[in-house]
């Protein structure tokens, strides 16, 4: 993962958890690798996302039927090489400490 996808991934979950707000060092942070266009959308995909699951998940709405939802777990096969190639990778970049998340 690089650093604009962690620093993606990091902003969504505080605009998740609604703590963005309280979050300058996270702001900065993903300043430095986006634009303002690029970080207001960011923002608004996070929020459209978690307003769909939260609507789809309140009136209980499936996005598809379950024989449609069977049929793809079903067909997924793992190749257990690029798995194992996946978990190495986030392995060797892992942080050696994360901010956390202010209430």
């Amino acid at each position: 993962m690089n650093e604009r996808e962690k620093a993606a991934v990091l902003w969504a979950e505080h605009v998740t958890k609604n703590t963005a707000k309280n979050r300058d060092d996270v702001f900065e942070k993903i300043k430095k690798v986006y634009t303002e266009s690029e970080i207001v959308e960011l923002t608004a995909i996070s929020c459209l996302f978690n307003f769909v699951n939260r609507f789809q998940d309140s009136l209980q709405v499936q996005l598809e039927n379950e024989e449609e939802v069977n049929k793809i777990k079903k067909s997924v096969q793992v190749d257990t090489d690029k798995l194992q190639s996946y978990v190495t990778e986030i392995i060797d970049d892992w942080p050696k400490e994360f901010p956390e998340p202010k209430s």
